[in-house]
């Protein structure tokens, strides 16, 4: 059958462009990663009761009031009848999360108070995501650098031979730029080892710095030649791991980068697209002109 030769279409091309663009915009990590609890930490003491009075109620809701705009937030809320009831609280999202990304992860968070803790008077729950926590009024108080939870990966050996000295200097990256980062988030990698920081959001500097210096000793320590590990500490945390086949991609690229990043990949994708449909638009008046 004689017809038309079959020919590129400008929209096609650009469904391909917007097909591009998906597939080099980069991922955010997974709502089943953020919400996976860390650890959890509750007082053995209870409200009168057993149940939270309405003071955490209305704390968590000052909390998730700000938790799509900041990724640092503390506050309280006082009992006008009992000042035993008052209770001070706050969020700390990873520094790498979306506003919309941490904000669920704080609810999910602040809705497992309950679940995980029952009506104790002070509880503290950390997923991957993010730490929300909530304590009544007077509740004792405990060093900054108090190690509250650490893990270490299995197979010591199956790290490299160097890879202590690797694991190393990733963590002296962590110790300087942590302390320098907005907002005392920084994340590194050094052949293969990738390793992450984050101080509470009110900490000065020089002690997110000295936080972190501490939460690399004791990581030294608690996980020896570990493949991968994680410290918390009460006002920091690391974590590190080694991968022998590269560190991903979508770990090369931290908080501070992200938006950089993608307006980067966006524009050179609709460039691209662009460039490609202005080639196929003269093209197809080259033949209209031929074809008179």
């Amino acid at each position: 059958v004689g017809g038309i030769p079959c020919r590129p279409r400008p929209l096609h091309l650009a469904a391909a462009a917007i097909l591009l663009l998906v597939l080099l915009t980069p991922r955010p990590a997974s709502c089943a990663d953020l919400y996976a609890v860390v650890y959890k930490g509750c007082a053995n003491q209870t409200f009168a009761g057993g149940a939270p009075p309405p003071t955490v109620a209305a704390l968590s809701s000052a909390l998730a009031a700000q938790s799509a705009s900041a990724k640092f937030y503390k506050t309280s809320s006082a009992s006008a009848s009992s000042a035993s009831a008052s209770v001070f609280g706050l969020f700390q999202c990873r520094g790498d999360l979306s506003g919309p990304d941490c904000s669920s992860c704080v609810a999910r968070a602040m809705s497992s108070w309950r679940d995980l803790c029952g009506g104790a008077v002070a509880a503290r729950v950390q997923l991957n995501g993010c730490l929300a926590l909530y304590e009544i009024s007077g509740f004792p108080q405990v060093s900054g650098v108090q190690m509250l939870f650490k893990t270490c990966g299995s197979g010591g050996g199956a790290a490299a031979a160097d890879f202590e000295t690797r694991r190393g200097t990733a963590f002296s990256q962590l110790e300087g730029g942590a302390g320098s980062s907005a907002g005392g988030f920084f994340a590194t990698s050094f052949q293969q080892v990738y390793a992450l920081a984050q101080c509470e959001g009110d900490l000065s500097n020089v002690d997110c710095s000295n936080c972190v210096t501490q939460a690399v000793q004791r990581v030294a320590v608690e996980c020896g030649g570990a493949p991968s590990g994680q410290v918390y500490l009460d006002k920091c945390y690391i974590t590190y791991s080694y991968y022998p086949h590269g560190v991903p991609a979508s770990h090369l690229i931290s908080g501070q980068q992200t938006a950089k990043t993608v307006a980067i990949v966006l524009g050179g994708a609709l460039a691209l697209g662009f460039l490609v449909i202005c080639l196929l638009f003269a093209r197809s008046l080259v033949k209209k002109k031929d074809d008179y």
